[in-house]
């Protein structure tokens, strides 16, 4: 299979070039890939004005193309574990577990990653395993780490489907994502990246055929954000949980301190056999997989509850919480500086509890 390649260059900075997969290109043949590609570079650009051409658009096999490693974890279901590490220029923003799943029909990817870059490796690591279509994305929930690798999808004509409050939040946060991520992990990682519209908007739990499997679909009540959907695999009995679930990477507090724990002291029905976490290793036991995030999540509403009770203000329980959860550290990437902003989340839902 030939996919075509665009060298997209920053009009504000014509040095800023990166090469972009059109997944619209895709071609079995050479020939066919050539043919079509002019009028589809020129119709890409055309709906990205702030970018231009760098060179001629070239067509190139699927062995060449830039890809994510993911391996495959149970028949049909690939996974790619992201670095357990907060957003750098070393990483370029690919911290997240990113999976897609083969039917006999279609494949479903699950989170997009943080990059429209990201996105585009994703896909070549879909194309080296199977040429079937790509007809549904699942956004587990609205980090940006998850979600803005999302318009190479859509661009591949598939399907995406998120909780029906992701919208909303994502557009109520993108202008500052747009600002702020370019300088954490660099202008070119970062180049040519869009918010992607959600077609499908969940608002009970739904189930997506692939032909001889199924993925069901659930959203949930408020917990690590006001956004999040597990995806249930039923062709391997795999659950992925998206950042309901982490190791490695402190959890970030985006909902509800009590829904979350609430929601990781009830167990999965059907139950799974294996968990893909938002961020760490794929693990075969729930209560193992759940045990870092509910042991950090006990400790933050413990000593937010302590703070509170020996009437502490903000400014002061903050750094209190934070001291009395050290013990934990070691386990933790990024501890102090996401703690600090779960320390005020959590302050902020108990103190009046």
């Amino acid at each position: 299979m030939f996919h075509l390649i665009l060298a997209a260059c920053l009009a504000s900075a014509p040095e800023t070039c990166e090469p972009r997969l059109l997944p619209a290109g895709e071609a079995r043949a050479r020939e066919d890939c050539e043919m079509r590609a002019g009028p589809i570079a020129a119709d890409w650009l055309a709906r990205h004005p702030d970018l231009t051409a760098g060179a001629k658009p070239r067509c190139v096999e699927t062995t060449d193309l830039p890809a994510l490693d993911m391996p495959e974890i149970a028949p049909g279901v690939h996974v790619h574990q992201g670095e357990m590490a907060q957003l750098s220029p070393q990483n370029r923003g690919r911290i997240a577990n990113l999976s897609f799943v083969i039917g006999d029909d279609a494949v479903a990817v699950i989170d997009a990653g943080g990059s429209r870059a990201e996105g585009e490796a994703l896909y070549a690591a879909i194309r080296q395993h199977t040429d079937k279509p790509v007809r549904h994305l699942i956004l587990t929930h609205m980090h940006p780490d998850h979600i803005l690798g999302a318009e190479v999808f859509s661009e591949a004509g598939a399907t995406i489907h998120a909780d029906a409050r992701l919208p909303d939040a994502v557009a109520q946060r993108a202008p500052t994502w747009m600002v702020s991520i370019p300088e954490q992990i660099g202008v070119a990682a970062f180049a040519s990246t869009r918010i992607a519209t959600i077609d499908h908007r969940i608002e009970t739990p739904q189930t997506v055929a692939l032909g001889g499997r199924s993925l069901l679909l659930r959203p949930v009540a408020t917990a690590h954000t006001d956004t999040d959907m597990t995806v249930f695999d039923d062709g391997s009995a795999t659950l992925f949980a998206g950042d309901l679930i982490a190791m490695g990477l402190t959890p970030s507090l985006d909902g509800s301190l009590k829904g979350w724990l609430d929601w990781l002291d009830t167990p999965p029905d059907p139950a799974p056999e294996r968990i893909v976490p938002g961020h760490g290793p794929v693990t075969a036991d729930w209560d193992k997989a759940i045990a870092p995030t509910r042991a950090y999540l006990t400790g933050l509403r413990d000593a937010t509850r302590a703070a509170v009770a020996q009437g502490q203000p903000l400014s002061q329980a903050v750094p209190a919480i934070l001291a009395a959860m050290q013990p934990m550290a070691g386990i933790w990437a990024d501890f102090d500086a996401t703690t600090a902003r779960n320390a005020s989340a959590a302050y902020a839902e108990l103190e009046w509890e």
